[in-house]
């Protein structure tokens, strides 16, 4: 901060002329005086230290003078005076002005350049004389390097464009090994105040004093289709889906991949159960509008429970509902035909299937394929549907 004492000496007594700013500061000592030393405050019961007498706030004298200002013209001690609303008036004073600067000189601000030996410097706030001079010895001291020295003049716009290169260093475990050229470092990436620094999860909680939890996630949902219907529709979006052996599981189910289990829970319900990450996440949301969409679309093929008899003849109605209810979702339009063949129409044209051969018989040759491959996986996995289970 810059303070300036301007005192004027005239005819009757002298002034001290306060900025409005060390006004402001003469006001905070003014007011909290039990803060002060104790003889302060016992002067105080008399009257205030800081009220003096001969000290007043300057009203129409700026508090900088720089050229061009009044306060500037008045140090200088002309005949006259303009005044602010332009009237001249004889300065009938002797102007003192005492300054108690904390601006840094040339040599402590070069030395202080030459600590940080930035790219760029911007000077501001001075006279345009000073400052000129300023910029030129520094132009001088650091010819030898890409500084750029600006000094703009009042509103002048400057444009600077910085690379931005963050550096991180590899801590713990994944400091042991210089990795090879290429080589790609996994690891997670903290930032702690300015700095980056690359460790491996298990160093967490030594070098950042940071914990790790898994969240385990767990959600039911209404389905009254067949499960093994919900596992063939899966198949068909993801390469692994397998089912679980029920020591592992406690119960009918299968798994996605490593992301995701799906369980059955009664002739209604299903419930799916993953350990929360962003694939995770991203596959379950997926699974459940799979099952949504299957509720709608799929018919309920309805089976027995497992106390009921079963026969021969029962359980080929069974499967043969849930081979159709099946060939519904992926084909659309599927109806029972003459001599226990499956009629099948998309896009007007029309496949008769044979559910003894699996021979489907059509002109197109694209859809004949189709169907006959559709019906011989769907044959595959319904053998494994438990026929107890809706």
């Amino acid at each position: 901060m810059s303070i300036g004492l301007t005192i004027l000496s005239s005819i009757t007594s002298p002034y001290i002329m306060l900025p409005p700013l060390q006004k402001r500061c003469m006001a905070i000592y003014q007011t909290y005086i039990n803060s002060m030393n104790e003889r302060i405050r016992n002067q105080f019961e008399n009257s205030n230290p800081f009220d003096f007498k001969h000290m007043s706030p300057l009203k129409s004298i700026e508090n900088f003078n720089d050229v061009g200002t009044l306060a500037k013209t008045i140090i200088n001690e002309p005949k006259e005076v303009t005044l602010m609303n332009g009237l001249t008036a004889p300065l009938n004073m002797q102007v003192h002005y005492i300054s108690f600067s904390a601006h840094a000189d040339f040599a402590q601000t070069s030395t202080f350049l030459k600590e940080l030996m930035p790219l760029n410097i911007i000077l501001v706030h001075g006279e345009a004389n000073e400052m000129g001079r300023l910029k030129q010895k520094l132009i001088t001291q650091f010819a030898y390097r890409k500084t750029k020295i600006i000094s703009p003049k009042n509103c002048q716009s400057i444009e600077m464009y910085f690379n931005s290169e963050k550096m991180a260093k590899t801590i713990g475990r994944l400091a042991e090994n210089t990795p090879e050229v290429g080589e790609t470092v996994s690891g997670l990436l903290v930032k702690k105040a300015f700095t980056y620094q690359i460790m491996a999860l298990d160093d967490l909680r030594v070098f950042a004093q940071l914990s790790t939890a898994n969240i385990s996630q767990r959600i039911t949902i209404a389905y009254n289709g067949a499960f093994g219907v919900l596992k063939h529709r899966l198949k068909q979006i993801f390469e692994s889906v397998e089912s679980l052996p029920d020591e592992e599981s406690e119960g009918l189910s299968f798994g996605v991949h490593e992301w995701l289990t799906v369980k059955y829970e009664s002739e209604k319900h299903i419930s799916l159960h993953w350990r929360s990450n962003p694939i995770s996440d991203m596959v379950t949301d997926s699974v459940v509008a799979l099952v949504l969409n299957i509720s709608r679309e799929i018919p309920k093929v309805a089976v027995e429970s497992e106390e009921a008899t079963k026969t021969e003849e029962e359980n080929n109605k069974k499967v043969e509902k849930v081979i159709h209810a099946l060939l519904i979702s992926l084909f659309g339009d599927v109806k029972f035909g003459e001599n226990g063949k499956m009629v099948i129409s998309v896009d007007g044209n029309v496949a008769h299937l044979d559910k003894q051969s699996g021979n489907a018989e059509r002109e197109n040759e694209g859809l004949k394929e189709r169907v006959r491959v559709a019906f011989q996986r769907i044959q595959n996995d319904v053998k494994l549907i438990p026929l107890s289970v809706s």
